[in-house]
């Protein structure tokens, strides 16, 4: 009776250690060196406008991240701007999705299960990648974990059964029992039923709302409730609640696909593209049979599978469609990948228990603590400021120290010129020749520029001219007319006389000829 009551205990507050380190993971180099780069830019100088301004360029621009621009903003407001407050949202976020995993495991397959899922997130490369990311897919990650948690309380209730709560990975809900959720079709009494309903909607819409893609967690999910049969109920109910979040959603996805062309420049779906997502679902395929679960009963591969494999799987899809394959749109199946890899611990604990009851009680610390040693070149990797395309903040800090009194600059292409916006303080004394109205005035991220002939006019009439644009090896040929004028006119008129390239960004000091 009291080694019951000390492994239930034990249980209660598994998820306390997966959100300790994650978040421990999460603030280890958290600044990369005090270097932020172009995405997380986009970041912090929209934050730092007011609400009004925000919803203005929501109109012209990046709709899609409406509502994380306005918590950003927010978060600055109570905070002030640094790398700190930009990325600790999303160390906060994992570290929860983290905690979700833990409880989601334990429930669905014991202690260990749950423990070494929740340890597993913040290993994952993609996921240590945006676990430090001023961008919102780790919170979306989050609300996957706390839907998807809430789904199989919904569906444990609908059974009837209790939580696992075996200190060696106990068999938990529906484990080879047979019994699917659901066939009472119902989910538990309605008083208590509907509050977890309620909030599973509102987290998908959240969700949602932080980026539409996430909308893919539905067919995740509904595949779940036919793995497990659920009952009539409990399909109308997911139907209700899944059909609000998406009515709730349409307004953004109808509007944001007028601003589809933010998203032009994502490459066409290629056969080398689908090796990660091959190799993820392999991974979690293997991971999944070494838990052998019930085809009818709720465990960890009927719900972790089809939250890794149906996200990717419709993202290749709808890639097919319009190019949209980016990892991080996709980034909380990893949630799904994370439980499958607990699934697979625990059934080691529980096969190594009956002849190695010591060790296995050390087995998931020892395979986590090994994993965490086999990344680490992966881990600082992740942490330097090299891991990203370029630096906004180091290219600022040479142009602070190059410039004179009486220069002028110029951002090639004019989205470089979010240096600028970041680190004003660097440009004071600069004149922005291209501008002719500013990123705020004109609703926009990046401002709107003169035409050509004016640039061109501008440009003669400088002495020294300061040229931010992308260092050699990341740096695209000049396409949009203006920014071939800048180019012509430095390379007639101007000569070089001082260039630096720094973290993906370079900086090139012209002076007139003659």
């Amino acid at each position: 009776m009291h080694c019951h009551i000390s492994a239930a205990r034990r249980g209660h507050f598994l998820w306390l250690v997966p959100f300790l380190w994650t978040l421990a993971l999460g603030l280890w180099g958290l600044s990369r060196d005090d270097s932020v780069w172009r995405d997380e830019a986009a970041t912090w100088q929209v934050a730092g406008r007011s609400a009004g301004d925000i919803w203005n360029m929501l109109g012209n621009v990046d709709a899609v991240h409406g509502l994380y621009y306005l918590l950003m903003h927010g978060l600055f407001e109570v905070f002030g701007a640094s790398t700190t407050t930009l990325r600790l949202p999303s160390v906060l976020a994992v570290a929860a999705a983290a905690a979700c995993v833990a409880l989601i495991g334990r429930r669905l397959g014991g202690l260990w299960t749950g423990l070494g899922g929740g340890l597993a997130l913040g290993l994952l490369p993609a996921v240590q990648f945006y676990l430090q990311e001023g961008r919102p897919y780790a919170l979306i990650a989050a609300g996957a974990g706390l839907s998807t948690l809430l789904l199989v309380s919904l569906l444990g209730s609908a059974s009837g059964s209790g939580s696992g709560s075996d200190s060696r990975g106990g068999s938990g809900p529906g484990r080879r029992g047979g019994s699917g959720p659901g066939r009472r079709g119902g989910s538990g009494p309605g008083r208590r039923a509907w509050p977890r309903w309620t909030a599973y909607g509102t987290t998908v819409l959240v969700c949602a709302l932080l980026n539409w893609l996430s909308l893919l967690i539905l067919p995740a999910h509904a595949v779940t409730l036919w793995w497990v049969r659920a009952g009539r109920g409990v399909w109308l109910r997911w139907a209700a609640y899944g059909a609000g979040a998406l009515a709730g959603a349409l307004p953004l996805i109808l509007f944001s696909r007028g601003q589809s062309d933010q998203v032009s420049w994502i490459p066409p779906l290629t056969w080398h593209m689908l090796i990660g997502p091959g190799i993820l679902l392999a991974v979690g395929g293997l991971a999944a049979r070494a838990d052998r679960p019930d085809r009818t009963g709720l465990s960890v591969a009927a719900v972790g599978l089809p939250l890794l494999a149906v996200p990717q799987l419709g993202l290749i899809g709808l890639s097919l469609v319009q190019p949209l394959f980016l990892d991080r749109y996709v980034l909380f199946s990893m949630v799904g990948l994370a439980l499958l890899i607990g699934a697979a611990l625990g059934a080691a604990v529980r096969a190594c228990a009956p002849r190695f009851p010591r060790a296995a009680d050390l087995l998931v610390p020892g395979v986590v603590g090994v994993a965490a040693l086999a990344l680490l070149p992966v881990e600082l990797g992740k942490r330097a400021p090299a891991s990203r395309v370029d630096d906004v903040l180091a290219v600022a800090g040479e142009v602070a120290r190059v410039k004179q009194d009486g220069d002028a600059v110029l951002f090639v292409p004019a989205a470089r010129r979010d240096t600028a916006l970041v680190s004003p303080g660097a440009f004071t004394g600069l004149s922005d020749l291209a501008l002719a109205r500013t990123p705020v005035a004109s609703a926009t991220l990046k401002g709107e520029e003169a035409e050509p002939a004016r640039i061109r006019a501008a440009l003669l009439a400088q002495r020294r001219v300061l040229l931010v644009t992308d260092a050699a090896k990341v740096a695209k040929a000049p396409s949009a007319e203006r920014d071939k004028t800048k180019a012509a006119v430095l390379r007639e008129h101007f000569a070089v006389v001082e260039d630096r390239q720094v973290r993906g960004r370079r900086v090139t000091v012209y002076e007139r000829r003659g």
